[in-house]
């Protein structure tokens, strides 16, 4: 029985062990926060440059034109069903339907830079509003 005793501590000192160390978050500096920001700020930057640029397109039509600042995107709202496409999608996806269709461009990547900076530009232009996912 005292065998028995010793396993389960051990067992039960392991657990908490482990779960302790997912607890614990990152330490990070506020040097380390401010240089983050800026990387954020200048992914911002790009994006919008590019919002408003035609390189994105094959027609010499621009995001802006449409959204001007980023309006009527709603960022917060999706994943959400789009009737353009027939089903749920997030939100790279209706950026890339707008590049591929009014703008006559060549979709991106998910994870290609340019299409990240398009999307902190967005989010960025609707900072402040909550999350709505699916709303229309």
């Amino acid at each position: 029985m005292k065998k028995n005793k010793q396993s389960l501590f051990v067992v039960i000192a392991a657990v908490f062990s482990v779960l302790s160390g997912f607890a614990q978050a990152d330490e990070f500096t506020k040097d380390d926060e401010q240089r983050w920001q800026q990387q954020f700020m200048d992914s911002v930057k790009q994006g919008r440059e590019l919002w408003t640029s035609p390189t994105l397109g094959s027609n010499g039509v621009v995001c802006a034109q449409c959204h001007p600042n980023a309006a009527n995107t709603h960022p917060e709202t999706y994943p959400k069903f789009q009737k353009q496409i027939g089903k749920v999608i997030p939100l790279w996806e209706m950026i890339n339907w707008c590049l591929r269709n009014p703008l006559e461009g060549q979709p991106l990547a998910a994870d290609d830079p340019k299409m990240i900076a398009i999307q902190a530009y967005v989010t960025y232009e609707r900072r402040g509003v909550k999350l709505e996912p699916g709303k229309h």
